[in-house]
């Protein structure tokens, strides 16, 4: 079971630079989730970790062995494709014991109908046979074993399709957006079966997802890409408490956190014509800012509250009833805008999550609220946490 270790690799393809210069070391037994919108390059990664794909610089090491130029069926991995690749003709009894018949498959086994005699003898051995009990039983597959793909639904046939991988008990398992193809409620259960099987088998798993709830739910650590860059990398608390940069911020939560820019004039914050009195004199010399805070964070009032922190006037535009939470969309300012509907409006909209069913109506003015302790700056240069970027230069 290895711990992986990213030195420096980086990928090319016809001379443009699909990774570039990934450093990352997986703890073995971690379930990693490869983060990032589609064309990030998580696939391509997965691909490098499981030999498909070619690594044009640097290493990859499992356990501290370079595995760079290792036959993919020598790395003891197991990989879960997006689509579920089963064997149409087979069933799911032999679709699963598939990896163990091959392991034992003999060149004369390729000469016509001793081949499938072969097969048919091999899937009657006791151990082959036990194995697959065994692995259908977890998934709760026992009762389709003798059925063909066709007659199983998208959760059953992704649970065949991880069958598969986990008969032949491998150091590492690969999943490259395993749940993509299933409906919402199918999604939520398989999350949790896949999360269930990392706890019992105690090993590493590579998980590839553009869907920020898979992996805050299932992931121990998270890697984040955005256009073959590693923008952060860390726990799903961490990430998510204090993004690296405003692309990890704006991509991570739902709704995304607010980056509202924040201008100086001799020391003094203003946001939106409105005093920021919490500013302290460092974030006010490095120049163009954005502060940001978690929708959770802003606090929306309908009539004058005095809780000691400062209010903002606002006005309300989107309204979204969740039912356990509401979702509120404003914008700073207590007058009409002059586009305060359609999309490019709603791009440029704050908000605020509120707990429960709360009534506010489109249009309506507020005072908006929240506490300094909450607030993150960011560079409007660079994008960069202020306090990393600090870090950096000093």
């Amino acid at each position: 079971m290895p711990t992986i270790e990213f030195d420096q690799v980086s990928k090319n393809f016809a001379g443009n630079t699909v990774i570039k210069g990934f450093d990352a070391t997986v703890p073995d037994k971690e379930f990693l989730v490869l983060l990032g919108p589609s064309g990030c390059g998580k696939s391509t990664m997965l691909r490098m970790i499981a030999g498909l794909t070619d690594i044009s610089s640097g290493e990859l090491r499992f356990d501290g062995v370079v595995v760079n130029d290792l036959e993919p069926k020598k790395r003891n991995i197991a990989f879960v494709f997006q689509s579920y690749a089963l064997y149409p003709h087979m069933s799911v009894r032999a679709n699963v014991a598939f990896p163990l018949v091959m392991d034992n498959f003999k060149w004369w086994h390729h000469i016509p109908l001793v081949g499938g005699l072969a097969r048919r003898s091999l899937m009657k051995r006791a151990d082959i046979a036990r194995k697959v009990d065994e692995v259908a039983e977890m998934l709760e597959l026992t009762d389709y074993l003798d059925r063909r793909p066709k007659a199983l639904s998208g959760g059953q046939r992704q649970r065949v399709a991880v069958a598969r991988s986990l008969i032949r008990e491998p150091a590492l398992y690969l999943l490259d957006e395993p749940l993509s193809n299933l409906d919402a409620k199918l999604r939520t259960q398989m999350r949790a079966e896949i999360s269930a099987l990392h706890d019992r088998v105690q090993k590493t798993f590579v998980y590839v997802t553009h869907d920020q709830v898979e992996a805050m739910t299932m992931g121990t650590r998270i890697i984040v890409l955005n256009d073959g860059v590693v923008q952060q990398y860390g726990t799903p608390k961490e990430i998510y408490n204090k993004p690296a940069n405003t692309f990890v911020a704006k991509f991570i939560g739902s709704p995304p956190m607010n980056l509202i820019p924040v201008t100086f004039t001799d020391g003094n914050a203003d946001m939106f014509g409105n005093a920021l009195p919490f500013a302290s004199p460092e974030i006010s010399d490095a120049g163009a800012v954005q502060l940001g805070i978690r929708a959770e964070k802003v606090r929306i009032h309908t009539s004058r509250r005095i809780d000691g922190l400062p209010e903002y006037p606002a006005r309300v535009l989107t309204v979204e009833h969740l039912g356990a939470e509401t979702v509120v969309g404003f914008k700073f300012g207590a007058e009409p805008h002059a586009a305060e509907v359609g999309a490019r409006a709603s791009k440029d909209l704050f908000y605020a999550k509120l707990v429960g069913d709360v009534v506010l109506a489109h249009g309506e003015r507020v005072s908006i609220s929240f506490d300094p302790e909450d607030v993150l700056w960011y560079s409007a240069d660079s994008g960069i946490l202020l306090e990393r970027a600090q870090m950096a230069s000093s």
